[in-house]
């Protein structure tokens, strides 16, 4: 087996592509992305005989400021998972590699289906299943060969009313530019207070959403009603699959069923450039009414998609002591800050401390608060 780092964009993703489990996540251009906040990637083409017999966009990132690095492999590696040969000398290479880049561990997270052959040989190895899953572990998937009228009708008959009740409102779907970048953030962050999830400062989300609108492995539509901006999605897609990945509202004009709408031309639009799939990027892993992401399963599941659920990230672990530190003991470490900063003495000194005036101190923000996973 061969090795090749390779750094040209446009051969990369053209070889990419040749692969049947390929993902936007293993593209050139997300390797371009991360490199801007402190990554290094890792564009490794393994070849047999001349031959790609797999792929795998490597990041690394050191931990602070120790010697140590971890390592993950978005969605990939990328290879023929019906050969288990070529498993097995992709995993041997990527272990391999860890050792060399002196990681803490290594992590990969394929959208292979729950109970594929890959999770035992990876036991066999030595892999343990990931007590920190990166990407959504579960998701629903679109078939779009059906007609339009088809897709309609293997609706919910609560998704097609609310589709064409945004229609009859007069909810408009408009394509968007570079130039609607900001006010899409503006959209993602009032959608992130709403449902409290913590986001990244706007030069990140950029800096992804420009990257593949630019290479036109992306697109923006808009949901207006009267001129006023209500919601948007950012549809990021790789050969046959478009990956509903960011979607944004305003808390205006609900009522008006915006997103249904956009929901519905964004799986049109996907339609139309070919694609044969679309992922709503996301679900619960086990679907039912006390799952905070109930709600938005709920919404998802009325368009018609099948659910999935994936064998999730798997570590392989290069030193287990540093491996037991960052997966235990810092986050109880940082638990106990949060536990500390909510606990009503501490705020009682605070309190004092700032002349019981509350005008005159600063915004609390409890500590590590909100923080987004290393790997995202």
């Amino acid at each position: 087996m061969e090795i090749r780092i390779l750094q040209d964009a446009e051969e990369w993703d053209r070889l990419l592509l040749r692969f049947p489990y390929n993902h936007p996540l293993q593209s050139y251009e997300w390797g371009m992305v991360k490199s801007h906040f402190g990554w290094q990637a890792h564009p490794c083409l393994l070849e047999e005989g001349g031959s790609p017999m797999g792929m795998a966009l490597i990041l690394t990132k050191r931990w602070g400021f120790l010697p140590w690095k971890v390592m993950y492999v978005p969605r990939g590696p990328v290879l023929d998972y019906e050969d288990e040969g070529a498993i097995e000398s992709v995993l041997s290479f990527i272990e391999a590699k860890a050792r060399e880049e002196k990681a803490i561990f290594a992590k990969i997270d394929p959208e292979m289906p729950e109970g594929h052959p890959l999770e035992e040989i990876l036991r066999k190895r030595g892999w343990r299943y990931s007590r920190e899953q990166i990407q959504f572990r579960s998701t629903l998937l679109l078939d779009l060969h059906p007609s339009e009228d088809e897709l309609l009708r293997r609706m919910k008959q609560k998704t097609r009313y609310n589709i064409r009740l945004a229609g009859r409102k007069g909810v408009q779907v408009k394509e968007g530019s570079l130039s609607d970048l900001p006010l899409f953030y503006r959209m993602y962050r009032i959608t992130s207070r709403r449902n409290g999830f913590p986001i990244r400062p706007y030069r990140y989300y950029e800096r992804v959403w420009r990257t593949f609108l630019e290479k036109g492995m992306a697109y923006l539509l808009i949901a207006e009603h009267e001129g006023q901006p209500l919601a948007g999605v950012l549809i990021i897609r790789l050969g046959g699959k478009a990956i509903y990945m960011y979607g944004a509202s305003t808390n205006e004009k609900r009522n008006l069923m915006p997103n249904h709408l956009l929901q519905w031309e964004a799986i049109r639009r996907a339609r139309a450039l070919g694609c044969t799939t679309y992922d709503m990027w996301g679900a619960p892993d086990n679907p039912n009414p006390s799952d905070p992401m109930w709600g938005v399963y709920r919404f998802k599941e009325g368009f018609g998609g099948r659910f999935v659920r994936y064998i999730g990230a798997y570590d392989f672990v290069v030193s287990p002591q540093w491996y037991f530190l960052y997966h235990r003991v810092i986050p109880a470490y940082l638990a106990f800050l949060r536990r500390l900063a909510l606990s009503p003495s501490l705020r009682r000194i605070r309190g004092r401390s700032c002349g019981q005036r509350r005008n005159r101190c600063p915004q609390e923000r409890l500590p590590f608060q909100g923080k987004i996973p290393l790997f995202m």
